[in-house]
């Protein structure tokens, strides 16, 4: 693992790209171009905040996070491999997979216009993993800043046999109150309930609007969802690749209450729409294959 000076040598861009100490002393990676800033923690390979240029954060920043070595961060976009939410087959194993509770590698770090940058952190099979997990891979996780946000989970399979895995990027969203958006691109696609999983439910052919605790699991859709707040003036595109499923979550008072790395008071000012290939969309690779997951946000002013 690079120390942090050792860091600051190799990738600064100056006044661009540089590299410190940020929450917990977990080593923090601040971009700042002339179109938006963002900081990318290597725990977990996860963008912790990203803010376009003139206006308010895109990301919801939990004010209560662990920020220790180990621990997950909460907020942002955690990335969730090789499973998501509990293990089927080990509830003791951590939630949504490993990958977002060790530090990745900075592989790269390029600018690739004059107001965008594009930085690639790497996570690889060890000892560790495969005690959790017994199979052999690369994952990347490559993040372009710029006018808009895009992040790209490429998992390789460098084992001898194929293996099957589910991943996400659970992105938090900041939003004015969740109480008064709006999520269009889910029209009549079928869920599952966290509440009831057994039965798939059927969206209304209107927007998502959230009157109480939400989780659930939109299957087989590659739709690109557009979260309408009127309150921050502003819709947030999110557009996706290599996915058939989105999960939408906010877990409204009580679940917040019982959160201790949550607020009890931020659930109005986030929601989640998550990218994922996960339950029947979870992804089988053959030994050398290959398989990329895309997530692109962008701001539109309303």
């Amino acid at each position: 693992m690079s120390t942090l000076s050792q860091l600051q040598s190799k990738f600064t861009i100056p006044q661009i790209v540089h590299f410190d100490a940020g929450e917990g002393g977990l080593t923090r990676i601040i971009v700042t171009t002339g179109a938006a800033e963002a900081h990318i923690y290597l725990q977990g390979g996860h963008v912790w905040h990203y803010q376009p240029e003139g206006q308010i954060p895109v990301l919801s920043a939990n004010t209560k996070s662990w920020f220790e070595p180990g621990k997950p961060i909460r907020g942002g976009v955690p990335v969730c491999f090789p499973w998501f939410g509990q293990r089927a087959d080990d509830p003791q194993a951590p939630n949504h997979g490993f990958a977002r509770l060790d530090p990745w590698q900075v592989e790269s770090v390029t600018q690739t216009g004059a107001d965008q940058v594009e930085i690639t952190l790497a996570f690889f099979a060890e000892h560790k993993t495969q005690e959790q997990w017994p199979h052999k891979f690369e994952l990347r996780h490559r993040v372009t800043i710029g006018p808009s946000l895009a992040m790209e989970l490429l998992t390789r399979n460098i084992d001898s046999s194929p293996f099957t895995y589910e991943q996400a990027l659970h992105t938090y969203f900041s939003v004015s109150d969740v109480r008064n958006v709006k999520v269009h691109g889910l029209e009549n696609t079928f869920y599952l309930d966290k509440g009831d999983v057994d039965q798939p439910i059927q969206q209304p052919s209107t927007p998502l609007i959230f009157t109480s605790e939400t989780d659930r699991v939109y299957i087989n859709t590659e739709a690109t969802c557009i979260l309408e707040d009127p309150g921050s003036h502003r819709k947030i595109v999110i557009e996706k690749s290599g996915s058939n499923t989105t999960v939408v979550w906010n877990p409204w008072l009580d679940k917040a209450r019982d959160m201790p790395d949550f607020p009890d008071d931020q659930w109005p000012g986030m929601l989640c729409i998550e990218t994922c290939a996960a339950k029947d969309d979870a992804v089988t690779l053959q030994p050398g294959q290959e398989h990329i997951l895309r997530a692109h946000i962008k701001t539109i002013p309303s």
